[in-house]
């Protein structure tokens, strides 16, 4: 064959072969399930803290709607014994340049307010919507997916661009069409609940036993939070499997990935994966970090719930922290006169004339009071709020509040004392103030390890 021919033929295998892989993105695109979760009366944050990167959130749930009678029985379950509380949640926080991909962790207790139910468990956001909206099984779950954004935005105080839902089988079915995820346990694990059997040290999962490793909750020293942290190991290390496998480049691996992924996922009405992966295509596992949001232990509610609590307010300066917008006008602002600041003081933390009583210390001090009253929602930890070109203020009051963490928001008429359950309280005496996690000498989180080296518990 001369010249001509050779590339004449290489040119028409190119086009076939792209042909081919653009086919299958669109066919895969075309057939997802979306739900309309971010229309014009979506609720999002007043201030986008993050510009043009990218919070998409991952929920996992019990459903077994798409498990075929194979799986079930694989899986020794029912059809109708799953549920849907959303025992998975990760917000993936991903930067413009998509180099670097942050997995932030929010434990399935953790005791938030729920916009319309009070107070409750994080996971139970999403079925009370469900429960409560009309209509077909799409519109329950679009009204369980939105309800649960607008908490999850009110706890972190990120902007949710994205949403994907992944049911029970998904973890099984993507690690079978990657051919399993290697993992590295520190001890052998056997549970009964999860149906979990693993040995110690390295060992490639898939199936069963990887949906086992990142449902397991009985057994861990530390219950949910280990948990979240094998969801975090399990995508990594499935990451790394998928980007060094040749994947992406085998047109029959591909299309049982693409099949397995389609599905078991629901994703929100404007999320366009081949877009995502574009922005992501720099990425590295190496360059997957992630950590679990704070949380101030566990306790009991009234009708004997267990949670983990957690405080917003701590949880906003660490995602500040953890994504690199901190506020770094806080460190070099003067503090100023008492007298040129005025106050509000929230009671946030249920002790009986907190707020007053702050005032009247502060007052005391020189410093102008704006209003006292409770706060809409309590909070563990006391904290100043302050919105920009307040800095200096609220540096000043914060020598007066010792160990008040500092949070700048998006917009305040004064400086504003959140008292907490933590019993922190005004001083009559100024102090040096201490190292917070909003100062800009706190800087941003060091550079971790990977999240799938090492061993796992």
């Amino acid at each position: 064959m001369g010249t001509q021919g050779l590339a004449a033929s290489l040119s028409v295998l190119l086009v076939v072969t792209f042909g081919v892989y653009w086919w299958k993105y669109h066919t895969f695109n075309v057939g997802l399930h979306r739900l309309v979760i971010f229309g014009a009366s979506a609720s999002k944050p007043s201030h986008d803290i993050d510009g043009k990167d990218q919070n998409l959130l991952i929920v996992g749930n019990d459903d077994r709607s798409t498990a075929s009678d194979a799986e079930l029985k694989e899986l020794s379950t029912a059809r109708d014994g799953g549920s849907l509380n959303t025992d998975t949640m990760m917000v993936v926080h991903i930067p413009a340049n998509g180099v670097k991909a942050t997995l932030i962790s929010l434990p399935r207790d953790s005791y938030v307010a729920i916009k319309g139910y009070g107070m409750g468990k994080l996971n139970s956001a999403y079925p009370d919507a469900y429960t409560a909206a009309g209509g077909s099984a799409t519109a329950k779950r679009t009204a369980g997916a939105a309800l649960l954004v607008d908490t999850i935005q009110k706890l972190t105080g990120l902007t949710v661009d994205s949403f994907v839902q992944v049911d029970l089988l998904g973890f099984y079915r993507i690690s079978k069409a990657i051919d399993g995820v290697r993992v590295n346990m520190c001890a052998a694990v056997q549970e009964s609940n999860s149906g979990i059997n693993l040995h110690k040290g390295v060992q490639t999962i898939q199936g069963k036993q990887a949906l086992a490793f990142v449902r397991q909750r009985y057994d861990l020293p530390n219950g949910d939070l280990d948990r979240v942290q094998r969801q975090r190991y399990f995508l990594t290390a499935a990451f790394r499997a998928l980007v060094s496998a040749g994947t992406l480049l085998n047109p029959i691996k591909l299309q049982h990935l693409l099949t397995a992924v389609q599905s078991s996922i629901s994703i929100d009405e404007r999320l366009n994966p081949t877009d995502l992966a574009a922005q992501m295509q720099n990425l590295s596992a190496d360059n997957i970090v992630g950590q679990t949001i704070p949380t101030d232990g566990f306790g009991t509610t009234d009708d004997g719930q267990s949670i983990v609590k957690v405080s917003p307010a701590e949880v906003k300066t660490f995602i500040n922290r953890l994504i690199g917008t901190v506020d770094s006008k806080l460190g070099s602002a003067p503090t100023v006169a008492p007298s040129l600041v005025t106050v509000d003081v929230k009671n946030a933390g249920g002790a009986d004339g907190a707020a007053t009583q702050n005032a009247d210390v502060l007052r005391q001090q020189g410093f102008m009071i704006g209003s006292t009253q409770t706060a809409a929602s309590p909070s563990t930890s006391t904290v100043i709020q302050y919105a920009e070109g307040m800095q200096g203020q609220a540096k000043t009051l914060a020598a007066y509040v010792p160990g008040a963490t500092l949070q700048k928001v998006s917009a305040l008429a004064h400086v504003t004392l959140v008292l907490g359950a933590d019993q922190l309280s005004a001083k009559a005496k100024a102090t040096p103030p201490t190292q917070t996690a909003s100062s800009s000498s706190a800087g941003s989180a060091p550079k971790a390890k990977p999240i799938d080296s090492g061993c796992i518990n």
